[in-house]
Order: structure tokens, then sequence, then C-alpha cells
């Protein structure tokens, strides 16, 4: 399916640009520059805005060019390649993988990284695909490459007279953030069920905010400034999480982050004091300890003893200048090129590691807590069960959102679902 629709997409776009490969960046920039159309870049993004604005000829091709950028296929060709006697892939996932955190490593089919699904009608699409209705899924969907892209996650499956059951944590890292800082506004939030991107934006703009309801336009702001400054970000972090294309102003920026920072005062002395500590323990090699998270400078190492009792570890520590010209912690490690290289920290980046990586222990707890299951993959905070039909779902959330011994006073909560193939519900 994906060949046919490639070589479909590839002649209408011969037809419309006359060019002899339209999948070359640089004929393309080229055909583009000639019609009156200067990019720079013809990524994702960049595609998804000039579309905005393009004459209609442009869009057309545009459109056909984003389609071919999918690369519907790969994961299945990994599957393909992974896949055992039994039908079965094994060696996922790579235990303490995450350098900084000790998470899980997506490998072989790369599980942490699968596309999204939002086709109302998954379990009918994947019917005419797994029949090789190649017409039908033109017709319905129009988009061949993204209906493959949005199935892959579907191509899982339990055996024959079994369920999945798919249970993850509701905003656990928000949750394990306020009960580090003993932010308490927010651990009551929790405690009750509520939307937490309601009550962040109500204690913003200091009036009510219910979802579909009164002041229900804020909610969408209380959301962008939960997902990105929990970790010290500001407006930069706003913008790369895509709030000038979800329609708010620049202007509006940097009174939503200090917005939020007034509204989270605990969580930001939160940062402050881990940094302290941590620059305590580097410079001074004093023992410290902030909110349940112990500091040491030993062997050359700077450890984080987290409360679950497992260590994070940097190497090599020493104070250095960041690019602002205050003083900042660097220590070795392998770096976005995938080189061992020097690393810059702080104290919101730590908090972020120190998190996640509590976060994951709460996994690992759940894990422990349902190995009578059999879990057949986990997706950051996601458990997958394969499970024989009489498994209550209820049941298996509330053990997996049983709070561990050493994390008393914090709230988590579990929700599930069950299906017949794996999906982002």
């Amino acid at each position: 399916m994906d060949t046919r629709s490639r070589a479909e997409l590839t002649a209408a776009m011969k037809k419309l640009t006359a060019l002899d490969n339209p999948n070359s960046v640089q004929q393309m920039k080229q055909w583009l520059s000639d019609n009156g159309l200067e990019v720079d870049s013809l990524g994702k993004k960049e595609v998804a805005e000039m579309l905005k604005t393009a004459p209609t000829e442009l869009q057309k091709v545009l459109l056909l060019r984003q389609q071919l950028a999918k690369s519907s296929v790969k994961k299945y060709q990994a599957m393909e390649k992974a896949v055992c006697a039994d039908g079965r892939a094994r060696g996922m996932f790579q235990f303490y993988g995450a350098n900084r955190t000790g998470r899980w490593a997506g490998r072989i089919i790369q599980m942490q990284n699968l596309p999204q699904n939002h086709l109302p009608d998954l379990a009918e699409a994947r019917g005419l695909v797994r029949c090789g209705d190649f017409n039908g899924v033109e017709i319905l969907y129009e988009d061949v490459p993204d209906t493959l892209s949005q199935l892959i996650r579907t191509a899982f499956v339990p055996k024959p007279g079994y369920k999945f059951i798919v249970s993850d944590f509701s905003a656990i890292e928000a949750r394990v953030l306020a009960w580090f800082a003993g932010e308490i506004w927010r651990q009551e939030v929790f405690e009750k069920g509520g939307d937490i991107y309601c009550a962040s934006a109500s204690q913003m703009f200091k009036v009510p905010v219910e979802k579909h309801g009164v002041n229900g336009h804020l909610r969408q702001k209380g959301k962008i400034a939960e997902l990105a400054l929990g970790y010290g970000g500001s407006v930069g972090a706003l913008k790369a999480m895509g709030a000038l294309e979800m329609g708010l102003s620049e202007d509006e920026l940097q009174p939503l982050v200090t917005a939020w920072r007034n509204s989270n005062q605990n969580i930001v002395k939160f940062w402050w004091d881990i940094d302290r500590a941590a620059m305590n323990a580097v410079k001074y090699h004093m023992d410290g300890e902030v909110c349940g998270v112990k500091f040491c400078y030993q062997s050359g190492m700077l450890f984080i003893t987290l409360p679950s009792g497992r260590r994070l570890s940097y190497v090599k520590p020493k104070l250095g200048t960041n690019q602002f010209g205050g003083e900042c912690i660097t220590y070795e490690g392998i770096g976005g090129t995938k080189k061992w290289e020097r690393l810059e920290t702080y104290g919101p980046k730590l908090v972020e590691n120190i998190v996640q990586a509590t976060s994951r222990d709460i996994l690992c707890y759940a894990m422990r807590t349902l190995s009578h299951c059999f879990i057949t993959m986990h997706i950051h905070d996601e458990l997958v069960i394969e499970a024989s039909p009489g498994v209550d779902l209820k049941v298996l959330c509330e053990q997996m959102g049983q709070t561990p011994p050493w994390a008393n006073g914090l709230k988590l909560r579990a929700d599930g679902y069950e299906t017949m193939f794996y999906k982002k519900d």
C-alpha cells in the first residue's frame, strides 16, 4: 500500500512541478523559489506554516510533499525484522537506557515514539488495510501515508482469547513535582480528581475556570503553561510548545510565565533550593538535603539520592560559567551529539531529572505490584498488560495507583481501558 501510495504521490508531484526528482529538497526549494516562494527549510513545521499563506497551486504541491515525507512503513519493516517465531517481538526496552533518569530506552521498533492515532474509526481503517483495500482507504481517508502511520500502534495485539488492558498514571510528573515542592493547592486538586489545567488557569487569572464552561477559553493557557513551565521554562519554552500556533500573541507570553510562577511559588523555591544544595555539594563537598532529596560529593561524582533510595550520578562535576555569565554546574556525559562531552546543568534542570527519575521508580513499584500480570510493554508512565477476559480493569488500576511506602503523602491515580489492539485512547 505504501509503495503504491508513494508512486502515485510522486507521479502527481512530477506532473505539477515537472521536476526529475520531486523528493529532492534542493530541487523542491528551487522550484518554490522560481514560483515566488523563498524557503529556508522544508521541515514539518515550516511546511505547515507555509500552507497557511501559499497560493492554491503551491498549496497542492506542499500538501503532496507533506504526505511523501511520512516514513509510515519504517516501523512496520522494523516489526517484520524483529518478530520471533511465536509472533512476539523481544528486546524492545533497554534497562536504564536514559543517562540522567534511569528510564528504559526504546530499541529496534522504538515503542517510545510511535505516531499518535486520531482516527475516530480506527477499527474500520484497520480492517481495510488488513484486507488490502487501497481504494477504500484512499476514498474514506484520503491521506494514505497518514492512515498507515496512525495504524502502527494497532499492529500490536494480545494473543488469541486475551485482551489488552492499557493503564497509565494520570499527570504523574505534575503530581510528583507538587509533592516534592509541597505545593498544597495542586495536591488538593489531584486528591479531588480535578482538572489541573483548569485549576492552574484559575490560580493564574484569579477567576473560576471550567472545561467547556465558565472561562473555558482560559484552560488552553493553563495547559500550555503547565506543559512548558514546570522545569524553569520561560518564553522560549512556551514557543517551543507551540504557544504562538495555538493563537497566543507574543505579548501574552511573558505575563503568562510570571502568572504561573507567582501561582507556584513553592515549586520556584524548590528549583533554587535544589540548585543551592547541588552547588554546595560540588563547591564545598558539603552533604545536603532538600525535601527528601539528598546530595553528596564522593569519588569525583555528584550523587543525588532519591526518596526511593536510588542514586543519580553526575561524573566529574565542577563549577563553570553559563551563557548569562552566572555560575553553574558542569559535568561529563553523553550530549545531543552522542559524544562524551562536558554538559551544563542548573536547579530546574536537576529538578526535571529528579521528578522524571522518581516517576520511573513509581512505575517500577507498580510493575512489581502487578508482577502477577503479563506486562507486554511499558511506555513512560503506561503499562500494557495482556489479560484473560475475566481480569477486572478497575481492580488493576487501583493496584497500579498504590503509593510506594517511600512516597508518603503522594497522591497517585491510574486510569485505563480495555482494547483488542494497542492504541492511544
